[in-house]
């Protein structure tokens, strides 16, 4: 057994065990009644989600063993419910864990209600500041450039055509949270298996849960080593600033949301932002040739792909009234984000159109669990997306469009590969 499966079985093991509540773990399939969101027409949402927030934006989607479910497909509803602070994100009691470290609890900011929600994101806010950032973009230039050679290197010794996942979208985003982190070669490509597996839910909760748990565990290794030797990133920063006033489990938690925010998340946006510019040539063209579009572009891609699909559930502590209907305490609450982030009500729409009210979009989740790394994002974002229609400006997709492969039942949504042609 591999290492990598060796810590997957590990905590599977430990949350498998607990008892008490709903535990979420114990589904070995996620049913269709509540995984029908999650699919996609495209990079675009299905008609049955369009046609479920024209007809009402706060629907009751399933009582699963007890749990009501509510999907949230509108715009201002979905900013009312991200944005309210009663709410809860604590998923422990749903999955039978206490908040012990030994006792297999996944932890972290998207999982943690304040007070503890607002010490932890005070130590984490400083290294994503503009100024703190700033100090990467030489090093994502110099990652961007090496992996350009390397998609012409690939298309050079084939027959042209090139997967830009493999060879640019995954790769660019990996190496910058690893350098982020302060994470050494060696332990890079387990993480990088760790990452693609997490956002799956194909295998029902047990596998998706049971990958969370096991890239915590290694960022918790990952956090002990570096107690002992800082590292130059954001780990051996933040030890460096506050190692006496924050713990290992504290600590591997910011990581694994550094990391859960910064890298799956930025590869889908890469792959999926240049499916939707190489069929719209205009906006290619533009990315290489004007300088000043590339931020309105980034905006409208973000709030085209939303690839994250669902923010972090929401559980109500009371009775709460959306949009006049009421959802009783307890109830869990999903807010879809690309349809809401198309709500014609109170964005451009559905229609791809880049323009200063692109920005008007929750890509980034609202309130107290908006991504901490969003500039970070769109720095990358910003760098890459000319970087790659400046070096190959002809290229083109390989294959029809429809006939591209994506995620399935994947909370981030993203393609399988990208095949193109370089020219």
């Amino acid at each position: 057994m591999s290492l990598l499966d060796s810590l997957k079985s590990a905590v599977m093991k430990r949350v498998l065990a607990r008892t008490g509540g709903l535990d979420l773990t114990k589904l070995d399939r996620i049913p269709d009644r509540l995984a029908w969101p999650l699919g996609r027409n495209g990079v675009d949402p299905t008609a049955r989600l369009t046609a479920s927030r024209e007809k009402d934006p706060v629907q009751r989607l399933a009582n699963l063993m007890g749990l009501e479910i509510w999907l949230i497909t509108g715009y201002d509803e979905g900013r009312e419910v991200l944005g309210n602070v009663n709410h809860s994100t604590d998923i422990r009691p749903y999955m039978g864990a206490s908040g012990d470290v030994e006792k297999g609890d996944i932890g972290g900011l998207g999982f943690t209600d304040p007070p503890e929600h607002t010490r932890q994101r005070k130590l984490l806010t400083p290294e994503f500041t503009m100024r703190r950032l700033e100090r990467l973009k030489p090093g994502i230039s110099a990652i961007i450039e090496r992996q350009l050679d390397e998609t012409q290197a690939a298309a050079d010794a084939g027959d042209g055509v090139v997967d830009l996942v493999q060879t640019f979208a995954f790769p660019v985003p990996f190496q910058v949270i690893c350098d982020l982190l302060g994470l050494d070669d060696e332990h890079r490509e387990m993480f990088r298996k760790l990452g693609a597996a997490r956002f799956d839910v194909s295998a029902g909760g047990a596998g998706s849960i049971g990958s969370i748990g096991a890239s915590r565990e290694f960022l918790l290794a990952e956090t002990a080593r570096q107690r002992h030797e800082p590292g130059p990133g954001l780990i051996g920063q933040i030890i460096r600033d506050n190692g006496g006033t924050i713990n290992d489990f504290d600590l591997g938690g910011l990581a694994d949301g550094a990391f859960n925010g910064g890298m799956e998340t930025s590869a889908s946006m890469l792959a999926l932002g240049t499916v939707v510019l190489l069929q719209n040539r205009e906006l290619w063209k533009s990315l290489a040739e004007d300088p000043d579009s590339v931020d309105d572009i980034v905006e409208e891609l973000l709030r085209q792909l939303a690839v994250v699909q669902v923010a972090f559930p929401r559980f109500a502590k009371e009775d709460v009234v959306v949009a006049g209907k009421t959802i009783k305490k307890g109830s869990v609450m999903l807010v879809h984000l690309p349809t809401a982030s198309r709500d014609p009500r109170s964005t451009p729409g559905e229609g791809l159109c880049p323009m200063k009210e692109s920005s008007n979009h929750l890509a980034f989740g609202h309130g107290l669990h908006r991504c901490v790394g969003a500039e970070l994002a769109r720095m990358e974002l910003r760098a890459a997306y000319p970087a790659l229609a400046k070096r190959f400006p002809d290229m083109r997709l390989a294959v029809e469009a429809d006939d591209l492969e994506y995620h399935a039942k994947s909370i981030v949504y993203g393609l399988e590969s990208l095949p193109v042609r370089l020219s």
